[in-house]
């Protein structure tokens, strides 16, 4: 499977093959849903809590005599029907992660690309430097392409500074190495630009 390889003119360099099993899979609407919600579940901090009849402040004598006060008994204050008393049930720390097993991260981040790569969402870049780090700059060259939002992918450990500064200041743009690469920020950014060196190793954790 050939595509173009541009540089950041939108300017045509080569012809660059990909595979077709990577960036040609059918589209499973079903597992791009449970990837998505097993990243929102794993990222929920589960912290809420609220205190219980050992923990709320209170004394654990008698509030009042068994018998002659005409009330019911009660053997405490920290009850839950009592103001200032414990919660019943209350919320807990909790871990919200679920398991996602590693066939299906794939097939989901599979199904994603070729998503986008079939509404021509997909461009792939040689590289992402540039000369200076000015914004408008950058901003001059990204015009080329049509896009609301953007997610840049990088191969390399370390992103080119000068394109990190330039596209700091640039709204919805945003950028990520390839390792971390996943379906929610896919599916969330309207074009998803990929430099060459991301290819292979994207093709190589997903083969």
């Amino acid at each position: 499977m050939k595509k173009e390889l541009v540089n950041l003119e939108n300017k045509k360099i080569k012809d660059l093959e990909i595979d077709a099993e990577v960036f040609e899979t059918k589209l499973l609407p079903d597992i791009i849903h449970q990837y998505i919600r097993y990243q929102n579940a794993k990222s929920r901090q589960g912290t809420h809590k609220s205190k219980s009849r050992s923990e709320v402040k209170g004394r654990s004598k008698k509030p009042f005599s068994q018998k002659g006060t005409g009330n019911a008994r009660q053997g405490s204050s920290k009850p839950p029907h009592f103001r200032g008393g414990a919660t019943s049930m209350g919320p807990v720390p909790r871990d919200h992660s679920f398991s996602l097993n590693k066939k299906e991260k794939k097939l989901a981040l599979k199904s994603a690309l070729s998503s986008k790569l079939n509404e021509n969402n997909i461009v792939f870049l040689d590289k992402l430097e540039v000369k200076t780090h000015k914004t408008r700059d950058l901003v001059s060259k990204l015009n080329n392409f049509d896009f609301n939002t953007a997610l840049f992918v990088y191969g390399e450990d370390k992103i080119d500074d000068n394109f990190k500064k330039a596209s700091s200041n640039i709204p919805h743009v945003s950028l990520l190495n390839c390792n971390g690469i996943n379906v929610k920020d896919l599916i969330s950014n309207h074009k998803i630009f990929i430099d060459e060196k991301s290819i292979d190793l994207i093709t190589k954790r997903l083969s």
